[in-house]
């Protein structure tokens, strides 16, 4: 009987050691996450050189033999945060300590290679002294404008011009709707360059200080966006990349984006054409990513749709309101398109519509009603109506998923867009002809279970579930060499 009994013993501690084997977890083999930071060529701005300060043209000219190069690296370098928490926005205007990346065939005593160290949340602090007389690429030109005047604040042309009009009464319920503050915790749109298609951009604006480029004005050829008198292209730019430096007043959907200012509408209000479609090349041609559209941009008109048709070639999403009269667009099917175009409508809080679009032509839609905006001159919050405002939002958004899902191409940015809508109202599951796939949900295009689970998330499902299945297994060869055992016992002793 002792004899039994010490087999029986012996077996069930065998058992027992081949479940723990299988249910103690095996070390992981898949080593250290890898690390995503790029090696790049790269400077490090110092005070001076030579006895000079530093500009882009001088370090183009110094590193890559030619200062005609220094768009290159203008373009490299807008809009990333820096070390200081500033960020490039004036070609001129370098700080001592700023890591410029360049580009590839950058020789000379200076230039290394490696990561870029990680830069702080930018400041909100007042804006780099700009000069006046810089262009886009760097280089010197004329008065931005022959009716400006110079402002002895700041150096930028003070506009004569007419003064926007928008009603005094505001209202908070677009920010709320949108709710950025809850994609905020994946991406807040750094290293994000969206254009502004417009009016340009009051850069002097304390909620958009450092965040918006020098831009270009395509009206009188040579001169810079970053000043607004008409104040739409500043309220769009305030949706997309208000920061929360003035308490009470709104907050853009992408904070730490860049917004680079085209300007293609005179002070006059009057905008021609020639000057939107040139406008939109120019956008594409700063490296915006993004390109926000306003209501002056006539997509019917023949020139505006080839410029569309050719700045669809790039890889960059393009917001525009949905069409209210009949408009042929380029056809998605072109071998050539990389872009997407996203339709976009403008919506009350209600659900009501901002203007009459044409059946079946919106794809989303956006807070387009009495949305509290920035303001021209001071920045007071005023609220707006129109589509264009809509269309600010749905850039907000789209940069903010450029920022956390960098390997998306376009038409997969347009998808999530669509693909992560709130319905309106009534509005059944495939669509509704006036609102299309819905309100945009920026938090939920962010989220990583858009287009399948996250791969680590899923790893660690499939280690869980591994183990589970383990301890199955192990309950389940204990339990059966113990009936088995209990069996065989049973008959010896009938025996």
């Amino acid at each position: 009987m002792l004899t039994k009994h010490s087999i029986l013993a012996r077996l069930l501690v065998v058992v027992m050691v081949g479940c723990a084997i299988l249910v103690v977890p095996r070390p992981s083999t898949a080593g250290p996450a890898p690390d995503t930071e790029p090696y790049v060529k790269y400077y490090v701005v110092t005070a001076r050189h030579q006895g000079q300060p530093e500009n882009l043209t001088e370090i183009a000219r110094r590193f890559l033999g030619s200062g005609e190069r220094s768009a290159e690296i203008y373009q490299l370098n807008t809009g990333r945060v820096q070390p200081d928490g500033a960020r490039l926005t004036d070609p001129v205007t370098l700080r001592a300590g700023w890591y410029l990346v360049l580009p590839w065939d950058a020789v000379g005593p200076g230039v290394e290679y490696g990561q870029l160290p990680a830069a702080r949340k930018p400041s909100a602090g007042p804006a780099p002294t700009r000069s006046p007389s810089a262009r886009p690429d760097g280089s010197p030109s004329p008065s931005a404008s022959p009716t400006a005047s110079r402002s002895p604040a700041d150096g930028r042309p003070a506009a004569r011009c007419t003064a926007t009009t928008a009603s005094s009464s505001r209202s908070e319920w677009a920010q709320l709707r949108m709710a950025a503050d809850s994609a905020w915790t994946l991406t807040r749109g750094n290293g994000i360059k969206v254009a502004v298609v417009d009016s340009g951009v009051d850069a002097g604006l304390q909620q958009l200080s450092g965040r918006v480029a020098v831009g270009a004005d395509v009206t009188v050829g040579n001169g810079r966006g970053d000043e607004d008198c008409l104040g739409s292209g500043t309220a769009m730019a305030g949706i997309i990349a208000a920061d929360d430096s003035v308490e009470g007043n709104p907050v853009g959907l992408a904070p730490d984006a860049t917004v680079v200012p085209v300007r293609m509408v005179r002070s006059s209000g009057d905008a021609r054409p020639a000057d939107a479609a040139t406008a939109l090349e120019v956008a594409v041609s700063t490296g915006a990513s993004v390109v926000a559209l306003g209501s002056r941009v006539d997509l019917a008109d023949p020139a505006v749709a080839a410029s569309l048709a050719t700045v669809l070639e790039h890889d960059v999403v393009v917001v525009a309101g949905a069409p209210v009269k009949p408009t042929t667009l380029p056809s998605p099917s072109g071998g050539s398109r990389r872009g997407a175009l996203v339709l976009t409508g403008g919506v009350g809080a209600g659900g009501q519509l901002a203007e009459k679009y044409l059946d079946g032509a919106v794809e989303v839609v956006a807070p387009g009603i009495e949305v509290a905006t920035l303001g021209v001159g001071g920045g007071k919050v005023v609220g707006n109506t129109g589509t264009e405002f809509a269309v600010a939002f749905v850039a907000g958004e789209a940069a903010l998923i450029r920022a956390a899902q960098p390997d998306l191409t376009a038409a997969q940015v347009e998808e999530r867009i669509r693909s992560t809508a709130d319905p309106v109202g009534g509005q059944v599951a495939e669509g509704d002809p006036r609102y299309g796939s819905g309100m945009i949900n920026p938090a939920a295009s962010v989220a990583p279970s858009v287009e399948g689970r996250d791969p680590a998330a899923a790893e660690a499902n499939r280690g869980g579930a591994g183990t589970l299945i383990a301890v199955l297994l192990g309950l389940a060869l204990v339990f059966g060499a113990g009936g088995f055992l209990a069996v065989r016992m049973r008959r010896r002793y009938a025996a």
